[in-house]
């Protein structure tokens, strides 16, 4: 009864607040890491050696890609073919390849300078996922589910995984320079912009059933979609919408789609206004355009999951790199309030928007998403005890160290400062 009074009395307090907040515009991008290349270090200043926090990442990334193959690593080599060696990440749980993955993991790989194992998974991406036929829906773009042997699960797209892939790209093409054929990596990058943007409409028949396939973002709502198949429900997920990502491509992206990139970085930043709680700053796992939840699969969708854990990372890196939308602060800091009211060694990892716990357990990869989040909060203080909560998690192993371990590294790599901006070559 105690926690309900005070969760309606917050309610009061914080609406009139948040209306006001959602018609602020952002501010002109003038300060954040992509301007100053100061990238914060959380760890050093909780007062962690640097020698300490690399040899952490380095323990984590030898672990995760090339650690024990039953119980530790998600990488596996997989031969190789006139492109060279082939390597895919596996979601052990599952027991398949996932586009979400196999890009999380060429990110991971060029944020560490370790190329061999981006060419790899790169190149069996390109061999396995991609959809080359321009008669197939998903022409231009990657199964987002297939088995070990390369065969697909589902040759639809999902746009988070087309998303990282890009943003992987153009970084490779910066840290390393751009090769011949699928490894000019700035080619690859702008051919896959391109695409998620401009896509024609495909009809036709996929391994499961019949498709319409459209453009990953929607025209006229210049927002990222959960699925470009428009026979099922057009809408999106808040966990995909990666405004620091579009503010590059607004920069670095194909010419003539650069203004619907800087558009793109601006409605999301309001987006992710209206589609949080305004007390918890909880979102769905999936939303509708307008910021509603979408309703159904028993609940899963309208509350915050697996796919929502990530989103308030994604507003915190977006603070941190470009500082051009100081409400994405106030989130943040409702965020870790929150969950630093649920207990932060303890937290669950599956509430409804309001904050109802419904279960599950205490999940590294949400630990990861909340310690990025004190990128952008103003409670110093609080901020630190997330970080330290990450600092002092196990690197995952066994049954699901595939989320967890993906959100692991690359929440040492934000907390560390070394999750940087590589412009392109």
């Amino acid at each position: 009864m105690r926690r309900a009074l005070l969760l309606t009395l917050a309610i009061s307090l914080y609406g009139a607040a948040a209306a006001e907040a959602q018609s602020t515009p952002a501010r002109p991008v003038t300060a954040g890491a992509f301007a100053t290349g100061h990238y914060r270090n959380l760890f050093r200043e909780a007062g962690h050696p640097q020698k300490e926090i690399s040899a952490k990442i380095q323990t984590a990334f030898q672990q995760l890609f090339h650690g024990d193959p039953e119980t530790q690593t998600v990488y596996y080599a997989a031969g190789q073919n006139a492109n060279g060696p082939l390597a895919y990440l596996s979601d052990i749980n599952n027991h398949d390849v996932r586009s979400e993955g196999m890009s999380y993991g060429m990110m991971i790989a060029v944020q560490l300078n370790r190329k061999a194992e981006f060419d790899a998974l790169w190149n069996w991406s390109k061999t396995y996922m991609y959809q080359s036929s321009p008669t197939h829906p998903s022409y231009g773009f990657f199964s987002w589910s297939m088995k070990l042997d390369g065969t697909p699960n589902s040759e639809s797209p999902a746009p988070d995984g087309e998303e990282y892939w890009a943003m992987a790209l153009y970084f490779a093409s910066g840290r390393w320079g751009n090769g011949k054929g699928i490894y000019d990596y700035r080619a690859e990058a702008d051919r896959l912009l391109d695409a998620m943007k401009n896509r024609k409409i495909i009809d036709g028949p996929t391994n499961r059933a019949p498709e319409t396939g459209g453009p990953e973002f929607h025209p006229e709502h210049k927002m990222v979609r959960f699925t470009p198949n428009l026979r099922r429900p057009d809408h999106t997920d808040p966990s995909y919408h990666l405004p620091a990502f579009y503010e590059l491509w607004a920069r670095w992206g194909p010419k003539p789609d650069r203004p619907f990139w800087a558009a793109a970085a601006t409605i999301s930043r309001d987006y992710l206004q209206k589609a949080t709680h305004p007390v918890t700053a909880l979102a769905p796992n999936y939303a509708n355009y307008d910021g509603t939840p979408v309703a159904g699969a028993g609940g899963q969708n309208n509350t915050f999951g697996p796919d929502a854990w990530r989103t308030a990372a994604n507003w915190a890196v977006d603070w941190s790199w470009w500082a051009a939308d100081p409400r994405e602060r106030e989130l943040s800091d409702r965020i870790q309030a929150f969950f630093e009211s649920e207990g932060i060694d303890k937290y669950g990892n599956r509430y409804t928007l309001g904050g109802k716990p419904l279960g599950g357990s205490h999940s590294t990869a949400l630990v990861a998403a909340n310690a990025v989040t004190s990128l952008a909060s103003t409670n110093r203080e609080r901020a630190a005890r997330f970080v330290e909560a990450l600092w002092k998690a196990e690197i995952p192993s066994g049954r699901y160290r595939y989320y967890d371990g993906m959100w692991y590294l690359m929440g040492l790599l934000h907390c560390s400062g070394e999750f940087r901006v590589w412009p392109p070559k």
